[in-house]
C-alpha cells in the first residue's frame, strides 16, 4: 500500500511530538505486536484527569464513586463505537488483559462430551490454546485446523470440513497471527455462526492496524488488548460479547461486584446482570477511562492512515530483508509467512542465517540488537502451532518429546530433544511510532552485524520462556 508524502510527514510529526523520547534515547522500537510505545499526550491526559478531582471505588453512591462509574460506562460505549457494535446487541467486559478475557469465556462455556465441542486453528496464541484444558476437563471433543502452504495460512478446506462436521461448539481463531502477521479471513466468523458454532475472535494483534465492524463481522466474543493499539495504559483489555452469547455462559465462581445478592449461611447466590457479572472485584477505575482517551487519540491519527503507514513500512522491511546477502551470495535471513504485504499485518518473523545457511541462535540476535538499542522480540511468541509449522517439526516427534523418558525439564532440553538449531525466531513489528529511518537502520544493522561473520556465541543465558 502506497503512502504519500503528506501522510509520511504526519507520522514524522507524531514521532517528534508523542514519541520523541525514542530519538532522545537513541532507541529503535520494533516490537509493536508486543506493545505500542506510550504516547506522551496520553500520559499528560491521565495526569490532568487524576489531578483534577477525586475518583473513588465504583461500588457505591458517593460523589467520587459516581464520577468513576460515569467514566467507566463512557469507556464501555466508546469501545462499542470503535468496533461498530450495537449496544443493544453487544456489551463490554473490562479485563486485566486479553488473556483474562479469553479465560472468562473458557471457564464458563458449556463444553460437554456430547455437545459443546472446541475447534482451534493451529495458528493461535497460548491464551487461546489454553481453552482446550477446560474443554478436555469436560471431556469435550477438541479439533485442530492445520496450516496449508508455505505462508503459514490456515487451510480453508480443512476449516470447511471441520465446521460442517457433526460437532458444534466454540470456534476460536486470531484475526491476525502474532507470529507471522497473517490475516485470517474475517468472513470465517459468519461462516462458523451459520454452521451453528459460537465464535471467539482474537483481535489483539489485529486491532492496532485493522478496522473491525461487529455489524459486518458478528462474532460472539472478541478479545482486545488496548495497550497494543495506543500504548497506555497497560494491564487493561476487553471481552466484547454478544449479550445472547454471554447469557449462555455459566461462571464457576463469583466475586465482589459480580453478584446481585448472596447468602453465606444458606450458600446461595444470584449473579449480577452482565457485564458486571464478569468483572471480578473492583475494576481499574483509573485505567479504564483512559481507553476512551486512547481511542480518541488513535482515531485522530486515523485508523486508515495508520494501516497505510504500517503497510508501507512492512513492505520496505520485507523488500530489504529479501535483498540481504552474505558476501558469497547466500541469503542473510529466512522469513516465515507471507513475503509481501497482501493479506498480512505488520508482524514479520525471521531467522538470521550464517554464511553456511545455518540458523543463528536467536539469543545472539537478541543480544546484538539490545547492544545496538534495537527492541525486537525473540522466541516462539507464545504461538507454538505457528512455530512448529515454521520449523517443520514432525507431530510424532512433538508427541514423543512431551512424554516418558523423552520428557525434558527445561526449554533448552526440549530444543535439544527436537534437534532444533535455535529456540525460536526473531519478530520484527513496525507500528504507529516508527518512521522510515527505523526500518533502514535495522536493515543496515543486520548486514553490518551478521554479513561478514556471525558474532561470537559467548555465554548465553538459559531460555526461560518461548
Amino acid at each position: 500500500m502506497k503512502e504519500n508524502g503528506t501522510n509520511e510527514a504526519v507520522f514524522a510529526r507524531l514521532r517528534a511530538d508523542d514519541f520523541g523520547y525514542l530519538d532522545e534515547t537513541r532507541q529503535i522500537y520494533l516490537d509493536h505486536t508486543g506493545a505500542a510505545p506510550v504516547p506522551r499526550g496520553l500520559v499528560q491526559a491521565q495526569a490532568t484527569r487524576l489531578g483534577g478531582r477525586a475518583f473513588g471505588n465504583p461500588h457505591t453512591e458517593s460523589p467520587a464513586s459516581i464520577a468513576s462509574t460515569e467514566l467507566v460506562e463512557e469507556a464501555r460505549l466508546r469501545v462499542l463505537r470503535f468496533l461498530d457494535a450495537d449496544p443493544a446487541e453487544y456489551t463490554v467486559v473490562f479485563t486485566a488483559n486479553a488473556s483474562q478475557a479469553v479465560k472468562l469465556v473458557a471457564e464458563a462455556y458449556p463444553f460437554h462430551r456430547r455437545s459443546g465441542s472446541l475447534l482451534l486453528t493451529q495458528d493461535n496464541h497460548n491464551s487461546v490454546n489454553g481453552v482446550r484444558e477446560f474443554a478436555r476437563a469436560a471431556r469435550a471433543k477438541v479439533g485442530l485446523v492445520p496450516f496449508a502452504g508455505d505462508e503459514l495460512r490456515v487451510s480453508p478446506a480443512a476449516l470447511r470440513r471441520a465446521l460442517t462436521g457433526r460437532h458444534r461448539g466454540l470456534f476460536c481463531y486470531p484475526a491476525q497471527s502474532n507470529f507471522s502477521g497473517v490475516r485470517h479471513p474475517l468472513e470465517w466468523v459468519a461462516r462458523a455462526r451459520a454452521a451453528g458454532w459460537h465464535t471467539l475472535l482474537d483481535a489483539a494483534a489485529y486491532l492496532p492496524t485493522g478496522k473491525l465492524s461487529l455489524r459486518r463481522v458478528p462474532a460472539d466474543f472478541v478479545v482486545a488488548s488496548w495497550y497494543k493499539v495506543f500504548g497506555y495504559p497497560s494491564g487493561v483489555g476487553s471481552l466484547v460479547a454478544r449479550r445472547e452469547a454471554l447469557a449462555a455462559l455459566r461462571r464457576p465462581w463469583f466475586a465482589g461486584g459480580t453478584i446481585q445478592v448472596v447468602s453465606a449461611q444458606a450458600r446461595w447466590h444470584r449473579m449480577a446482570q452482565a457485564p458486571a457479572a464478569f468483572e471480578d472485584g473492583t475494576p481499574d477505575f483509573h485505567a479504564v477511562p483512559q481507553i476512551a482517551t486512547g481511542l480518541d487519540w488513535y482515531e485522530k491519527v486515523g485508523a486508515d492512515a495508520v494501516a497505510a503507514h504500517v503497510s508501507r513500512l512492512t513492505g520496505r522491511l520485507l523488500e530489504g530483508l529479501a535483498g540481504l546477502r552474505h558476501p558469497g551470495g547466500r541469503p542473510l535471513v529466512r522469513v516465515y509467512g507471507p513475503r509481501g504485504t497482501e493479506g498480512r499485518g505488520g508482524t514479520v518473523a525471521l531467522n538470521v542465517l550464517d554464511a553456511g545457511g545455518r540458523v543463528v541462535d536467536e539469543r545472539i540476535v537478541a543480544r546484538e540488537c539490545a547492544a545496538a538499542g534495537i527492541s525486537v522480540r525473540t522466541g516462539c511468541f507464545c504461538n507454538p502451532g505457528a512455530g512448529e509449522e515454521a520449523f517443520t517439526i514432525a507431530p510424532r516427534l512433538l508427541r514423543r518429546t512431551g512424554m516418558g523418558r523423552w520428557r525434558a525439564e527445561t526449554i533448552d532440553g526440549y530444543i535439544r530433544r527436537l534437534g532444533l538449531p535455535s529456540g525460536g525466531a526473531v519478530r520484527v513489528s513496525p507500528g504507529i511510532a516508527n518512521v522510515t529511518a527505523d526500518i533502514d537502520r535495522f536493515l543496515e544493522f543486520l548486514y553490518e552485524t551478521f554479513a561478514a561473520a556471525t558474532p561470537v556465541k559467548g555465554e548465553l543465558a538459559p531460555r526461560l520462556t518461548c
